[in-house]
């Protein structure tokens, strides 16, 4: 069954009654001024299209500008695929759609999906018309970080940077943590379709937040140069092994053992909307920050 997906929101209702009938009650509908503005940034891509679907279908929340090189002048809604136009247009100016937000007084959020090499000046624009925004761009530098958060604290403006927007893949970190204090010995075994990104940003992530708690791991072979072996992430001895196999699902799985036993802690990813949970969390969010925070987990 299709599925009409729009919003109503009633500001005044007149009932008007008849003799000997049911009174007949009629309302005016018009959008909500107290809705968060969400303008994408990266509309085009897989992870973009989806965005615009989750955040139309989103209580408190509407697209108000789609952004690309790509496809411009295209309904963002039929791009995605909705059965109804959200007459809002594909369009490569930024900053035109950021005036038109910032001249409504409205409450704004951009979600950065671009490029690391252009993520600074992005968020430093969005900053400049009111808006706060929500970064995931993987493979971002640390050191971009770094000025996002001094420029931000300046400015007293909220950002989020993303390292992952997967609920899930946060949980499977805040687990593997809690596991590293009680063994001695911890690999990460991930699957990935493309290799050009490998290790992933999320074994990345799970290594350094292991190296960050002061265990030392893999004690009996940690200076072992022996390729098969895996590389080591972090400074205490995380091995990550990747595979690149493109009819399975995106895996990552964090492997700990002891004297006796085996801890294994498996996330699965099988398609871009375990990312619209997180993605819509961090919009609920980020619009009360003044600061920049680092991690969806900060969140949950």
């Amino acid at each position: 069954m299709a599925t009409l997906n729009c919003r109503f929101h009633p500001t005044s209702c007149t009932k008007s009654p008849r003799a000997n009938a049911a009174s007949t009650i009629s309302c005016s509908m018009q959008p909500s001024q107290n809705n968060i503005k969400v303008v994408i940034n990266g509309a085009t891509k897989e992870i973009g299209k989806a965005a615009i679907v989750a955040v139309t279908r989103a209580r408190g929340m509407e697209v108000a500008g789609a952004i690309d090189t790509n496809l411009v002048g295209q309904d963002a809604g039929k791009i995605c695929g909705m059965e109804e136009a959200l007459e809002i247009p594909i369009l490569n100016d930024l900053t035109m759609v950021l005036g038109s937000i910032a001249q409504s007084k409205a409450t704004g959020v951009v979600v950065e999906l671009t490029d690391p090499s252009t993520v600074y000046d992005n968020v430093k624009q969005a900053a400049a018309f009111g808006l706060r925004s929500v970064v995931y761009v993987p493979k971002l530098q640390l050191d971009t970080v770094s000025a996002l958060s001094a420029f931000c604290e300046k400015a007293s403006m909220g950002c989020l940077v993303a390292p992952t927007l997967s609920i899930g893949s946060v949980l499977l970190q805040q687990a593997a943590i809690q596991a590293a204090f009680h063994y001695n010995n911890v690999e990460i075994v991930e699957s990935r379709p493309d290799p050009s990104e490998l290790p992933s940003t999320d074994a990345t992530q799970i290594a350094n937040n292991l190296s960050d708690i002061g265990q030392r791991y893999n004690r009996e072979d940690i200076s072992t140069d022996i390729p098969a072996r895996g590389q080591v992430v972090g400074e205490d001895g995380v091995r990550v092994h990747s595979l690149v196999l493109p009819g399975l699902p995106s895996s990552t799985t964090v492997h700990f053992s002891g004297p006796g036993e085996v801890y294994s802690l498996r996330h699965d990813i099988t398609n871009v909307q375990c990312l619209m949970p997180g993605l819509i969390v961090a919009i609920r969010k980020v619009v009360r920050l003044k600061n920049l925070i680092y991690g969806l987990e900060k969140f949950l």
